[in-house]
């Protein structure tokens, strides 16, 4: 998911496992919840350049999302954390937590990261190094703005009863439902919209009659949580019937040996998306698009770095081959990410120039 939700669901988190035994636990799971990023980007920085390319494919969700990643991070980030806090005990006074609260906090926030992208159409590959194998659960968004208010709700019904805080959190809250009433108006759903609206006025209605506070922060945290835990688990059962049904079509489009899948739309929850695939096609609601994977020119294209990058991603990959002007270029892309007629063009796409 995006950095937003994860930061927002490491925070509560945080203040749910540890709230109590660790101070500012909120902002410890707040940046353990990004830890895979933030290790990413500093074993490969180029991998986030704009023009990146395969570079970004193979590296995004690689090694730093993997089971084998998260517990050095866990690891590591529980050390610094522990340290820190002595150090800071030391010279302030106070008892430094106990290490198995640290490493509660950190294990449970960086745990979350491989939980919230898993959840969705990206995908996961958390066997690396032995398997390069992706895993998709289909359930919920890349992003999703339930995961961004519900979390932030909950953490600014445990915060202190000062105008400061009250401002950053009205501030975020307003920020976020702008963006989705006017920036996403005609991606995000009526309901979505409405529902958004609703849990802001909940969620100020809350703080000013006082219905957590500091005493409760990690009881509102944990409930955050639990409410998202079980939207997510409904948009999972639902989910069920919308596989079984994408399953169904491409059998009877392409056969048994039919590829197939329930992808996530951005904005509308409960709702997927039905893409199936045989060898030479791959076919959406209305529409199909030949894969090409067979011609000489894109077997060739494959074996380069950038071929190699996009086959490792791709899961609906495509090909298309221009040989004007001379020469003979190979454009490789994943039908996931790209709307049909629009080929490479896109994140999610890679061109390789033969010659």
């Amino acid at each position: 998911m995006d950095n937003l939700a994860h930061t927002l669901v490491g925070a509560a988190l945080g203040r749910a496992v540890a709230g109590r035994e660790l101070p500012a636990a909120g902002w410890v799971g707040a940046i353990a919840g990004n830890a895979p990023d933030w290790a990413e980007l500093l074993l490969k920085p180029t991998s986030w350049a704009p023009r990146a390319g395969g570079e970004y494919l193979v590296y995004h969700r690689g090694i730093t999302h993997s089971f084998v990643g998260a517990a050095v991070e866990i690891v590591a980030l529980t050390g610094l954390v522990g340290l820190l806090m002595r150090l800071w005990a030391r010279r302030a006074g106070p008892t430094p937590p106990p290490w198995r609260w640290v490493a509660a906090c950190v294990t449970a926030s960086v745990a979350s990261h491989l939980y919230l992208d898993w959840q969705g159409s990206y995908g996961l590959r958390p066997f690396l190094p032995w398997s390069a194998q992706w895993y998709y659960a289909d359930w919920i968004a890349i992003v999703d703005p339930f995961f961004w208010t519900v979390p932030l709700v909950a953490l600014a019904w445990g915060a202190h009863r000062h105008w400061a805080p009250a401002l950053v959190y009205l501030v975020a809250l307003v920020g976020v439902t702008t963006l989705v009433l006017w920036r996403g108006h005609d991606l995000v759903v009526w309901w979505v919209r409405l529902g958004m609206v609703g849990c802001s006025a909940v969620g100020v209605v809350g703080w000013m009659r006082h219905w957590f506070g500091v005493a409760g922060r990690r009881r509102a945290a944990a409930y955050g949580l639990l409410l998202l835990g079980a939207y997510a688990a409904t948009s999972a059962g639902v989910s069920l019937a919308a596989k079984a049904d994408a399953r169904a079509a491409a059998t009877r489009r392409f056969g048994p040996d039919a590829r197939w899948a329930a992808l996530t739309i951005v904005g509308r929850p409960f709702r997927w998306e039905a893409l199936s695939a045989s060898a030479d096609s791959v076919a959406g609601d209305g529409w199909s698009v030949a894969r090409q994977l067979d011609r000489p020119a894109v077997r060739a294209a494959l074996t380069t770095p950038q071929g190699h990058a996009i086959a490792q991603f791709a899961r609906f990959l495509a090909a298309a081959v221009d040989s004007s002007g001379g020469g003979v270029a190979v454009s490789l892309w994943d039908v996931r990410y790209h709307a049909p007629g629009s080929g490479a063009r896109g994140w999610a796409g890679v061109q390789v120039r033969l010659r």
